[in-house]
């Protein structure tokens, strides 16, 4: 497998791919991780799947825990979303702040004990698909060299070299604001840890905590004429209305760039042996932060199916699953990020009585219904995200269909998502598991978690005594309540599966 990009989309793949015994090369024109990144969340669905490999703790570590977001408008906070409280029935995480930076060599360290190396200074320049391989022309510090390889992946980012080689277009458009993003050191009631978002009549700030007393990213807008001449700007140029009415006070500034931003899908995120990934395929707004966890999901949503195809366990049109799954959210994300960005930073007259006078209105009493509440951070930290509609989905039991995210609950022992940290298919029943489906499972090698039936598993959709058969990237495949391994052997024949 050679993976185009080393930015965290292809940093996941390799990673993930490796993990399940499959050999990849990883190359990046770039000589080094990049210094500065724009990208700071980690959601909680990007959390639990870090499990798998034993990354999940290592990034709590180092993160800053974002414990809520509050909305100011005219100077003031007018409503606030607690994410601490709302988590604590539906995942083991919250929302975390940790620098695409150091994330990545977070990334490139796990990869390395997995004994994979980032190849550097090397550029993709040509490949061509035979049908039954990828032949590539690369150029490295070494100069010109071949490779030869079963599939591509392009992760190289919005300007993706594998996409253009495509053909694909990238349709979408830019939002016409010019934003700025500053790492500073500054103190104010908005410097209390938590996220802050000003909707003022004119200007838009968004306060994100960096870990360290003191510490955050300012990320706004560049109005007037001064969005000519974006290129030039330094932080002083910058409006300091929307600052002023946060009261925010900047000691220091270690980092400030100017930037536009983008909407776009590409059509296609296959190509016969070549795949789209991360920003490659799909490029956003950054409102709720989804841009790089959406390309981690990418990732762990395509090495799996790779890995069982190149191991012989499926047919190729189990990778055609990656493009039918991962390209619906993303266009539904889109659509999502984009009618929020454009509510907080459109300008007139219109827009800016909506944001100063409507929504100090319904907000604060919208915030503080739980419906609202547990919606909003169930899009944003990805737990909501479902594949119904996949040809690989199948059954329903409780509140659970196939191609859900499996529900998290408290067990007697922790959690039930500790049994998933092997990537590979599992079995869970809530309750107890008749003898047939014991023996049906051990027969061929499929993992069998029972736990024991508690009345939370019901309020979280699982039936009891149901059968619930695990994907390998932790979602629901097949939901049978009536626990018939019939069904399993059904599963796994009508998706050309095997187990191993």
């Amino acid at each position: 497998m050679l993976i185009a990009g080393a930015g965290p989309t292809g940093l996941v793949l390799a990673a993930w791919l490796t993990a399940q015994g499959v050999r990849v090369r990883i190359i990046d024109k770039s000589a080094a991780p990049a210094e500065h990144s724009r990208a700071l969340a980690v959601q909680a669905r990007t959390l639990e799947l870090y499990r798998q490999l034993d990354l999940t703790d290592e990034v709590l570590a180092r993160s800053h825990i974002v414990p809520g977001v509050n909305l100011w408008v005219r100077g003031r906070p007018e409503a606030r979303v607690p994410f601490d409280s709302i988590a604590q029935d539906l995942t083991p995480y919250t929302p975390l702040v940790f620098p695409q930076d150091e994330h990545e060599r977070l990334l490139i360290g796990k990869l390395e004990a997995l004994g994979i190396r980032v190849e550097r200074n090397t550029e993709l320049l040509e490949f061509s698909d035979t049908g039954e391989q990828i032949r590539a022309r690369l150029r490295g510090p070494d100069g010109e060299s071949r490779c030869e390889a079963r599939y591509l992946a392009g992760c190289d980012g919005g300007s993706s070299a594998v996409r253009r080689a495509l053909g694909e277009d990238f349709p979408g458009g830019t939002y016409q604001q010019v934003f700025y993003v500053a790492d500073v050191q500054a103190s104010g009631p908005a410097l209390n840890g938590e996220l802050h978002v000003d909707l003022d009549e004119a200007d838009f700030l968004a306060v994100f905590p960096l870990k360290g007393a003191g510490r955050a990213r300012l990320i706004g807008t560049v109005r007037d004429e001064r969005a000519e001449r974006a290129q030039t700007l330094e932080f002083r140029d910058v409006s300091e209305r929307a600052i002023q009415h946060m009261k925010v006070q900047v000691q220091a500034v270690n980092w400030f760039s100017t930037y536009r931003v983008h909407h776009r899908v590409v059509e296609h995120f296959r190509r016969r042996r070549t795949f789209l990934l991360g920003d490659a395929a799909h490029i956003h707004s950054p409102a709720g932060g989804q841009g790089m966890n959406t390309g981690i999901g990418d990732a762990i949503n395509l090495a799996w199916k790779l890995a069982a195809v190149l191991g012989g366990r499926a047919g190729d049109a189990l990778l055609d699953t990656y493009e039918s799954e991962r390209r619906a959210f993303a266009r539904r994300l889109v659509a999502s990020t984009d009618r929020g960005f454009t509510l907080a930073t459109a300008e007139g007259q219109v827009a800016g009585a909506i944001r100063m006078h409507l929504l100090p209105l319904i907000l604060p009493p919208l915030f503080r219904l739980s419906t609202t509440r547990i919606f909003l951070f169930s899009a944003v930290s990805q737990i909501s995200i479902r594949y119904r509609d996949s040809a690989i989905s199948q059954g329903s039991a409780g509140r659970i269909h196939g191609g859900d995210r499996l529900p998290w609950v408290r067990t007697r022992e922790g959690d039930n998502l500790e049994s998933l940290r092997p990537i590979g298919w599992h079995v869970h029943v809530y309750g107890s598991a008749s003898a047939r489906l014991a023996r049906w499972c051990e027969r061929h090698g499929l993992p069998l978690h029972l736990f024991p039936w508690q009345e939370s598993y019901a309020r979280a959709g699982l039936a009891q005594d149901a059968l619930y058969l695990i994907r390998p990237d932790m979602y629901v495949a097949l939901a049978n309540a009536g626990q018939d391994p019939e069904a399993l052997e059904r599963y796994f024949k009508t998706c050309r599966l095997r187990i191993t």
